[in-house]
């Protein structure tokens, strides 16, 4: 099934607070955002953030420049839904991370938790990181969630790569400094509990 489809699929028939990856707030997230972008005029974009509840912490917290991009409208219309009026406020791209057009140097945070461990062949890889590079103005900062060791190999019927902080590093290299990796215990709507790991990036070059 193309991708595209999977997830529009996915976001028709299961409500956003069921499906694995709900968080009710983003707290981690929003707390790595808040330390590294305390000014609220810094770029934000949310990567797959779908119908995620980031976007409304981010709005809650006073950030003035939001985007968030998904593969799936559907997920995107949940959002939009959810935040009413506030979702004048926020820019909303449906796309392809991988192939999008975005601005050169335009953003200043970059947030993934939904995409990244989903590429599972070294080209998507390679094309998420010179997208990243592209996108992130110098000085910029990165945040990539994905599951850990511990973690599932797949997710909504879909394989996935699972990463330590060293092994995740790898794959962004040269240009991007490792400042910090956290472990989240994420539970799922089900009861599951999920392991992931969050590295955060400065981008140098």
């Amino acid at each position: 099934m193309d991708p595209k489809e999977h997830w529009e699929r996915l976001y028709r028939v299961v409500a956003p607070t069921e499906v694995g990856w709900y968080q009710a707030e983003a707290r981690l997230s929003l707390d790595l955002i808040g330390r590294v972008a305390p000014d609220r005029t810094t770029p934000v974009i949310d990567v797959g953030g779908g119908a995620s509840t980031l976007v409304d912490g981010l709005l809650d917290a006073g950030y003035e420049a939001v985007t968030v991009l998904d593969l799936a409208p559907a997920a995107l219309a949940l959002a939009r839904q959810r935040l009413g009026e506030g979702a004048r406020r926020v820019r909303w791209l449906a796309a392809d991370v991988r192939d999008v057009r975005l601005a050169p140097a335009a953003c200043g945070l970059w947030h993934d938790r939904a995409v990244f461990h989903f590429l599972t062949e070294p080209e998507d890889r390679a094309g998420y990181v010179a997208q990243t590079r592209h996108a992130v103005r110098r000085g910029g900062h990165v945040i990539v969630a994905s599951f850990s060791p511990e973690g599932p190999s797949r997710c909504s019927g879909l394989d996935v790569v699972r990463y330590s902080p060293q092994s995740m590093h790898a794959e962004f290299g040269r240009g991007f400094r490792l400042l910090d990796s956290v472990r989240e215990d994420h539970h799922t709507p089900g009861g599951m509990v999920q392991a992931f790991v969050y590295c955060l990036w400065r981008v140098d070059g």
